[in-house]
């Protein structure tokens, strides 16, 4: 714990309300352009205030709390708050790829954020602390944590999980597997990976990475890799923080993560600290409102795939967290 006592841990939250009218005009203008723009994108559950509560009660140890949006900012929120730095799009992201409808421009510009530290946790609005964090679940060692696991990148039915194989694609060029796991061999074959050990051992023999197992939690950065990659790949981040919104070629964070990673900056961490959750059943609804009220996981991600019926989903998630944490946070007015 000492070690990290001097070291400051920010948290960068990225929010979008899809119902603000003044959005909706601006969204309008490049709704003929091409990309993602499927409603789960940017509709939103109504559950913000739950992630402040979560990080006041379980992670108080937190520097700042970075709030990035297109200049919204909820009704509730207390703005004064000496933890808190509201972040607009065009106070960090350079201005000819503005405005943007790309969480993944805002993903790969946020290390331009002014006064961000050098350690930070990049979170998505669906990702929750449901119970207690410490610092060491985050970063050791002055090291972010991950769980390096060698998967396929093997899309799903949704396009945008075509987003894998281009960052595998950037990997390969610049590392080689055999030198990174020879390097680095006890953060690859650790026992911590549990069952996803199995992975590394199957994919041990090959030059180039076939991907990396994504696990769809909170991301720990150093700010420096940010750099380094935009220095080593310039052009494709460039193309991708042009496009208004998310398109299949492509980068995004994992990109940063999977660097990280090849570089043998990063301590392994236990994959079970988080729950992820696809809701598009009633079968996985139920699954992830378990996952927080039974509190086994110390962050839980319920995310909206589109389930059919959204305001029973959003109902039955707010009564979830608010029987959790039912106190208001200094957080809100």
């Amino acid at each position: 714990m000492s070690e990290l006592n001097n070291i400051k841990i920010d948290f960068v939250l990225i929010w979008v309300d899809g119902n603000d009218p003044k959005w909706q005009k601006e969204y309008r203008k490049y709704k003929n352009e091409d990309g993602d723009q499927s409603a789960t994108r940017f509709r939103d559950m109504g559950t913000l205030q739950y992630w402040f509560r979560g990080v006041e009660r379980f992670a108080p140890w937190v520097n700042k709390i970075y709030f990035v949006t297109c200049g919204q900012r909820p009704e509730w929120l207390n703005v004064n708050h000496p933890k808190l730095v509201c972040v607009d799009h065009k106070d960090f992201i350079p201005e000819q790829y503005l405005p943007t409808f790309s969480s993944h421009c805002i993903e790969l510009n946020i290390h331009r954020i002014k006064g961000l530290s050098e350690h930070f946790v990049y979170f998505n609005d669906d990702t929750f602390i449901v119970s207690p964090t410490h610092k060491e679940d985050f970063f050791k060692n002055g090291l972010p944590c991950d769980s390096a696991v060698i998967n396929y990148a093997a899309p799903r039915n949704e396009p945008i999980n075509l987003v894998p194989f281009v960052n595998t694609a950037i990997i390969n060029r610049h590392f080689t597997k055999s030198e990174v796991i020879k390097k680095n061999f006890s953060k690859f074959y650790t026992p911590i990976y549990r069952k996803y050990l199995i992975k590394n051992i199957q994919f041990a023999v090959g030059k180039w990475f076939p991907g990396f197992k994504y696990f769809h939690q909170p991301s720990s950065f150093l700010k420096t890799v940010f750099e380094e990659v935009w220095q080593a790949e310039p052009e494709k981040l460039n193309e991708t923080s042009m496009h208004k919104f998310r398109v299949l070629t492509d980068v995004n964070q994992w990109l940063m993560q999977d660097w990280q990673i090849c570089t043998g900056r990063f301590s392994p961490r236990d994959p079970n600290i988080g729950y992820y959750g696809t809701v598009s059943t009633p079968e996985s609804l139920r699954d992830s409102l378990q996952a927080i009220k039974s509190r086994k996981y110390k962050l839980v991600c319920p995310n909206d795939a589109g389930y059919q019926d959204f305001d029973e989903f959003r109902s039955l998630l707010i009564k979830a967290l608010d029987e959790l944490m039912p106190k208001k946070s200094k957080f809100e007015l």
